[in-house]
């Protein structure tokens, strides 16, 4: 039995995340932020490594899925872990605690713009790389969907987290200002790090999980358009910082980038890239997908149904029920 002491014998906390690429363990800002924090905290997770968020138990990744029930935003997971007793800013200072704060909302406000812009604004950017991944880790059929959502979604958080400083009409200029704005972040965060190994000491906390989460991304993708990559490259205190971390916490990940498919089919309870319900999720996500690219042909007209009433027979109307029944079944 993999759990032994009287507190693992508790069913496992589980956590739904991204897969991983480019050396990360995840290619997601918010599914890194979680499972750094739960690495430095101790959290005994067992990990699903997805491709398909509607495998996830709230259709959304990252997800904690404990005993009582399902967390889905980060800030939640992490608030979480801590009433659990697994704290990584247990040994913080007021003042530490403080500057935890008044970083990670920086962090919100002028670079996660940034962010968003880079992987799904930037044109290059988006059709030559971010585009094409989903595309392809994305299992078929929703690989044809689901990315346009994904990409509607980050521009309307992009709005959302700009508070309506984004100028329509005129993005070469809010480019411009959403740029230096995370220059001037990663800057800053460099100056607090200075020399030090982590942002307060010799031991990581939810900054360094927060700081983590949304440079590694930046600092591994291959992107074809490298203005923001490139600032932090120059910064070295921030990427020794991301591949400190990937050594010491994540060095299966950090030692294989770029293939996942050699992973064996069984793993430790800790970290598992497939439920064991994996066949099934494959059917039902595939029959989801159809019955979404059916629907949406329907009703946008590409798709009809015609049908021929019998000769002699007032009854064509009612043989119309079982079509809707047909309907509502290949939706589930």
């Amino acid at each position: 039995a993999p759990f032994t002491s009287g507190r693992a014998m508790a069913a496992p906390m589980e956590l739904f995340c991204w897969r991983g690429d480019w050396g990360l363990p995840s290619v997601d800002s918010e599914s890194l932020t979680v499972m750094a924090y739960a690495r430095f905290s101790g959290a005994p997770i067992r990990v699903h490594k997805l491709s398909n968020p509607w495998r996830s138990p709230s259709g959304l990744l990252p997800a904690l899925k404990t005993a009582e029930d399902v967390v889905s935003q980060p800030l939640e997971i992490l608030a979480y872990l801590r009433k659990q007793k697994y704290n990584a800013d247990y040994g913080l200072s007021a003042t530490q605690g403080a500057d935890t704060m008044a970083f990670s909302s920086l962090i919100e406000e002028r670079l996660l713009p940034a962010l968003i812009y880079v992987f799904w604004v930037d044109s290059k950017n988006y059709v030559s790389f971010t585009r094409p991944w989903y595309g392809d880790a994305i299992p078929f059929p929703l690989n044809f969907f689901l990315p346009n959502r994904m990409h509607t979604r980050s521009l309307e958080r992009l709005h959302s987290v700009r508070a309506g400083r984004w100028a329509d009409g005129d993005e070469a200029e809010a480019e411009t200002e959403i740029y230096k704005d995370a220059r001037e972040c990663l800057n800053l965060l460099s100056q607090r790090l200075g020399s030090n190994k982590f942002f307060f000491g010799d031991s990581p906390s939810s900054l360094d999980a927060v700081v983590f989460g949304h440079l590694a991304p930046l600092l591994k993708a291959k992107l074809p358009n490298g203005k923001l990559q490139q600032h932090l490259r120059s910064l070295d205190n921030l990427c020794t910082h991301c591949n400190s971390i990937l050594d010491l916490y994540f060095p299966s990940d950090n030692a294989e980038p770029e293939d996942n498919s050699k992973q064996p089919a069984r793993k430790s309870p800790s970290n598992t890239e497939e439920d064991p319900h994996k066949r099934r999720n494959q059917v039902l996500s595939v029959l989801a997908g159809l019955s979404a690219m059916l629907a949406y042909a329907f009703l946008s007209g590409i798709l009809s149904i015609q049908r021929a009433a019998p000769h002699g027979s007032g009854t064509g109307s009612r043989r119309q029920t079982p079509a809707l029944g047909e309907d509502e079944e290949d939706a589930e």
